[in-house]
């Protein structure tokens, strides 16, 4: 019996469920109602997944989902399910995992076919409204995969049981965890595939990838990985990708210059982009590196800020007018009529804007192939830069996505107190502070957290991957300075994720809590994404709270973790970049201890912070007698002034007095 359905996407807090609400399509939000729906119409199932800045998810919208023929084909066939990938990333992890194991290359909009249970037996991503260069039209799509579902049971089944069987499948856990030369092979490896011109992975499109550049920062000043950091970070910067007027980066380019951006801002993106910069800043002093990350910052804070003006929104997007990159790109007769005559040249011919244009006819700032501005002729972009940004800010912006992540935000905040450091920027780490105790405050679960939070509604339980970035944030918090009671929180909500997200028999962590929602399977993928996988972050977590707590609880479970996933990084190192960086970490990190108050510390806190973080756990206590009882330093006895300890391997140097020492005490330490 049929039921009239409607739309129901109108009271959804997602702004991308809510940009579908007007629709023609009858779409429903994933639940349980919509589930009992396909199988009380004994329909097959139509999963759309997609997010606000997603320009294809827009394409594919207007085509097909705005047209009353096409609609009238899916309300007909389908019960239609609309999900945000970033509010639900367990539901999206599922079902792109079984698009890959169909053989196809993912992306969004994923487009998927499900029985009334949920399972999956076909899918893809965008289709076009009618044929189009080898692709079929969406509408005949429709039509045979409704009619294979309802007449072909045996190709629908075998699809369904392979695809199942591929969720399901568990994989190899280790007995014996990664080591040196493992993780100079994988670090050689990662080398061959980025590109010695132009920086990242080689070919196009090229994405910011962060874990891998981290990776190759962490080869070694020696060998070539830093230098194909140092080489990526430096096109990335001078890119198209990279907003030269209102700071910021887009999410990835479609070249293999990095010059022509998909032009959505991704908070995430921006977050692990400032980690980079402050790691490249400190290795060359370079300009290029910090502008970009201080105009990062005030981009941040201009357009992101939300949840009352403490947290950080999700997103900004591609499009703007019905038209992708047109709030980002100029023309010369523009600049003139914002700078004048003379002042508009200078900018044309240092940031590549003329009459022909660089992409469809207009221009994206860029200054690939250039040097550095010099000292004058930066200082007078400087006072350029804010006209034209005042003037751009009188078109229509692309529309943000304002709904708080904590995974996200826990990315940012640790990048923001990290740059603080770096960059001697107080105030940098009060923007992170502040973020910290919104998410902390107003995102809490009852010993865990919740995932998305808008207008007061919090969508609960979370993901590991609140909690595995929260836990970041709150440890950097408190390398960076800003109280003990980040790192109280750093340890309960990772025995939060050890109680509640444990994979007891792949070793590692689900995605998705004990106590959620059954979908058909429970995630439990270790890939690297856009952002780091939850086990990675959590393999550092584990190794810093060690160093910091001195409780080899945390040293033994990190130690278990990269045992138990070292068929998994060996299988695919680029997939595992995280993993990687916190067994370097394990390997090879130090931890500084500076005891004592007053300006010899502060000197000697100094010191240290001139070694990146990505080689240090930084302690500061007012004596010995704060440090946990089983601390090395704890033996050495009170102290008559002020000093620092550097640790390794559960040894500690002899005291050292001052930063000449410290330094050279960290060399040989290193060496």
């Amino acid at each position: 019996m049929s039921t009239t359905l409607q739309n129901n996407l109108a009271h959804e807090t997602s702004p991308y469920l809510i940009q579908h609400s007007g629709n023609p399509v009858h779409w429903q939000p994933w639940g349980e109602k919509a589930l009992a729906l396909a199988k009380a119409e004994n329909k097959p199932i139509l999963l759309s997944v997609g997010y606000a800045a997603c320009h294809w998810c827009h394409v594919m919208a207007h085509e097909s989902f705005e047209n009353p023929d096409i609609a009238a084909v899916m309300n007909e066939l389908f019960i239609n399910i609309k999900v945000d990938r970033e509010e639900r990333p367990d539901i999206d992890q599922i079902y792109m995992h079984a698009l890959h194991a169909l053989g196809e290359q993912g992306g969004w909009p994923l487009t998927m076919f499900l029985t009334p249970n949920g399972e999956p037996f076909w899918g893809g991503t965008y289709y076009p409204p009618e044929p189009r260069y080898g692709r079929p039209g969406f509408p005949d799509v429709l039509r045979a995969i409704a009619k294979a579902y309802h007449t072909d049971f045996e190709r629908v089944g075998r699809n369904r049981e392979a695809l199942l069987g591929a969720l399901s499948r568990i994989p190899p856990k280790g007995d014996t965890a990664f080591g040196e030369a493992e993780l100079r092979q994988a670090w050689s490896a990662l080398a061959g595939i980025t590109d010695p011109v132009d920086g990242g992975t080689r070919g196009a499109p090229k994405f910011p990838n962060a874990s891998y550049l981290e990776a190759l920062w962490r080869a070694g000043a020696e060998g070539q990985g830093r230098k194909l950091f140092l080489l990526s970070l430096e096109r990335i910067c001078q890119g198209g990708i990279r907003d030269h007027v209102g700071g910021g980066f887009a999410r990835y380019s479609v070249d293999a210059q990095w010059l022509v951006p998909h032009f959505e801002k991704m908070l995430y993106d921006n977050a692990q982009l400032l980690e980079l910069l402050a790691l490249a800043w400190q290795e060359t002093g370079r300009p290029l590196f910090k502008q970009a990350a201080v105009e990062l910052v005030e981009w941040l804070q201009r357009e992101m800020m939300t949840g009352n003006g403490h947290a950080f929104a999700a997103s900004l997007d591609a499009d703007s007018e019905g038209h992708e990159g047109l709030f980002y790109v100029w023309k010369p007769a523009l600049l003139r009529a914002v700078l004048g005559e003379d002042d508009a040249e200078f900018v044309a011919h240092e940031f590549d804007i003329d009459e022909h244009g660089n992409w469809e006819g207009q221009s994206i700032p860029n200054r690939l192939g250039k040097n550095d501005l010099s000292d004058a002729l930066e200082i007078g972009w400087l006072e350029l830069r804010p006209k034209l940004l005042s003037a751009r800010d009188k078109r229509i912006p692309p529309a943000r996505d304002d709904k708080v992540l904590a995974d996200w935000n826990g990315l940012m905040i640790a990048a923001l107190a990290r740059a603080s450091v770096a960059f001697g920027r107080p105030d940098w780490l009060d923007l992170a502070a502040r973020a910290f105790h919104f998410v902390s405050e107003s995102m809490a679960d009852s010993t865990r957290l919740g995932h998305s939070w808008r207008e007061s509604r919090l969508l609960v339980p979370g993901l590991a991957t609140d909690l595995a970035n929260m836990t970041r944030a709150a440890i950097a918090l408190f390398e960076a300075g800003a109280g003990s009671a980040r790192l109280e929180r750093a340890k309960g909500w990772a025995e939060a994720i050890e109680a509640d997200y444990r994979d007891s028999e792949g070793g590692g962590y689900f995605l998705s809590a004990r106590d959620a929602a059954a979908l058909i399977t429970r995630p439990r993928s270790t890939l690297d994404d856009a952002v780091p996988n939850a086990n990675g972050v959590m393999a550092d977590n584990l190794f810093r709270l060690a160093a910091l707590t001195g409780e080899d609880r945390w040293l033994q479970r990190g130690d278990e973790l990269l045992k138990a996933l070292s068929p998994s990084m060996n299988t695919n190192v680029f997939g595992h970049a995280s993993l990687l960086n916190a067994l370097d970490f394990r390997l090879h990190g130090l931890e500084i201890v500076v005891v004592g108050e007053g300006e010899e510390a502060q000197v000697l806190l100094a010191a240290s912070n001139r070694l990146p973080y990505t080689h240090r756990t930084l302690l500061r206590v007012g004596s010995v007698m704060e440090l946990p009882a089983t601390h090395p330093v704890r033996q050495t006895g009170p102290l008559d002034r002020s000093a620092a300890f550097v640790c390794s391997g559960g040894r500690c140097s002899l005291p050292v007095k001052d930063a000449a020492a410290l330094a050279e005490t960290i060399r040989q330490m290193r060496a």
